[in-house]
């Protein structure tokens, strides 16, 4: 009880927001607590069987295509004995686990050529034949785990445990403990069927107000990672007049938030993020919505890691775009503003090169080079890739009203230009990119947080969303690669490209 006193107190569930979400019995209070006391230190090891005896048991036999429809089930109190024993491992022991599952009860290859050869001899016949043959080889291309994760998903909590599964198999691959063909196999498996289970219908799109569970507003200060929420006075801003939330909840995780969209409800295209996110705000009165017209997305943020790579911000940003022309029928402007992470290392990398070749003119104009000298000394090159790296550069106002023209080129440049597989490198570009957003207007200066400036020079980026051309947009960018850019965008990059071979 104290413990949970201690958590009201001192985090962001206070008294006051315990009581406003029904906690007023001792009782109440005490069911976070317990519940985890059970969960985590008071939880028995499952008794019995071993790691390899565990997954025999609970993995079922695919058996033959004409015993298909037949196949027994595992016991339910099998594969919750599974969910129980898979929580309670290290992460070392999850990943021994995940290579037996993987590797062991994966499809029967032996059995997939044969029945490939049969398919290939058949191509000759008649159509349901060949279909017929098609349909077994489907049949037994599917590996064993798989019958595994859909009785999983089946259950309570079945489809919270394969996501949180899920996150541990990124983990691994992203770790490089293993480079596991069969752990990369199971990987993709789950995104294919988390991505059917987590489709468009399916998700149910939820305002977030100072009024909503307790719980639902802690995970979302949690999950917050764009701009950390700095206490629940912070929280209360971010749901109240002149800003909206929306996530996305799916039926099988009540109570977890899926994606989270903060909007600031302005009357101008915002260009500073401190202007949305400080403690203070003019717009932190009653809503005039008379004088709202415009929407910024500042803040998108995912909040289970499991569903990486299934397309959940995209379809937010689309409905809650049509939620508020709906609540706003005259609203007129719709845009982000977003942070440019990778900037700084992506320049850092640009610096390096140029020192080697003891050259700034790829990067600088001759005068921008000779100014940059006089204040950082000689040789510049190596001076800016220090005080980038430590930030001290921010503390020369000189050297920041200099590096502004040059830097802001640069960014321009890093986001129109440099690419990975033919798309936009930086990964919130690509994304707002994908949607059909159009890259409009770099800020200088937007984050003066320490984040901020270490992570893009302190600049952010506006995306604008034009309704109307956003399907077209998106369909040019995935199909050509073609990035659809201000004027602004463009000028920057014909004036870089003109001293640069980058």
């Amino acid at each position: 009880m104290l413990r949970f006193r201690a958590l009201c107190t001192t985090g962001f569930l206070t008294q006051q927001m315990c009581q406003r979400s029904g906690w007023h019995r001792k009782s109440d209070l005490l069911r976070p607590f317990l519940s985890s006391v059970t969960l985590s230190q008071f939880k028995q090891p499952v008794a019995g069987l071993g790691m390899d005896e565990l997954l025999s048991s609970v993995v079922p036999s695919l058996g033959t295509y004409e015993t298909r429809d037949k196949n027994p089930p595992p016991r339910e109190s099998q594969i919750l004995e599974f969910m129980r024993y898979y929580r309670d491992l290290a992460s070392q022991d999850k990943s021994v686990l995940l290579e037996k599952l993987a590797s062991g009860y994966g499809a029967d290859h032996e059995l997939v050529a044969d029945v490939g050869t049969r398919l290939l001899d058949s191509l000759q016949r008649d159509a349901a034949t060949v279909l017929q043959i098609e349909d077994r080889l489907r049949y037994y291309l599917t590996p064993r785990y798989k019958v595994l994760l859909n009785y999983l998903s089946r259950l309570e909590g079945g489809v919270k445990f394969l996501v949180d599964l899920r996150a541990d198999a990124l983990d691994i691959l992203e770790s490089k403990v293993t480079d596991s063909p069969h752990i990369r196999e199971m990987n993709s498996i789950l995104k294919y069927m988390l991505s059917e289970w987590f489709s468009v219908g399916l998700l149910n799109l939820e305002r977030v107000t100072w009024h909503s569970p307790c719980e639902l507003l802690q995970k979302i200060s949690e999950y917050e990672a764009v701009h950390p929420v700095r206490n629940w006075a912070d929280i209360k801003r971010r749901v109240g007049p002149n800003r909206r939330c929306f996530v996305f909840m799916h039926g099988a995780m009540p109570g977890e938030p899926l994606v989270v969209l903060h909007v600031a409800l302005t009357d101008h295209i915002s260009s500073n993020i401190q202007d949305i996110v400080r403690e203070i705000s003019s717009m932190d009165t009653d809503e005039e919505a008379e004088k709202i017209d415009t929407s910024i997305f500042y803040s998108i943020s995912s909040s289970q890691k499991g569903l990486q790579g299934v397309e959940l911000g995209n379809v937010l940003i689309k409905r809650v775009l049509r939620e508020l022309q709906g609540e706003f029928p005259h609203m007129k402007h719709f845009s982000s503003l977003s942070p440019i992470p990778g900037f700084t290392s992506w320049l850092l990398g640009a610096l390096s090169s140029q020192a080697k070749e003891m050259s700034g003119s790829d990067i600088f104009t001759d005068a921008e080079y000779q100014e940059i000298s006089e204040i950082v000394g000689s040789p510049p090159m190596e001076s800016l890739k220090r005080l980038f790296s430590n930030n001290e550069w921010v503390r020369s106002e000189r050297l920041v009203n200099i590096l502004e023209k040059p830097l802001m080129k640069l960014c321009a440049w890093y986001l129109y230009k440099e690419k990975h597989r033919g798309y936009a490198l930086n990964p919130v570009a690509n994304f707002h990119l994908q949607n059909g957003a159009v890259l409009w207007r770099l800020n200088w200066m937007a984050d003066k947080s320490p984040r901020g400036i270490s992570n893009s020079c302190g600049m952010m980026v506006n995306y604008r969303y034009f309704p109307e051309d956003t399907s077209n947009n998106s369909a040019q960018y995935l199909a050509t690669k073609h990035i659809e850019a201000s004027e602004q965008i463009l000028n920057f990059v014909s004036q870089f490209q003109k001293n640069s071979k980058l």
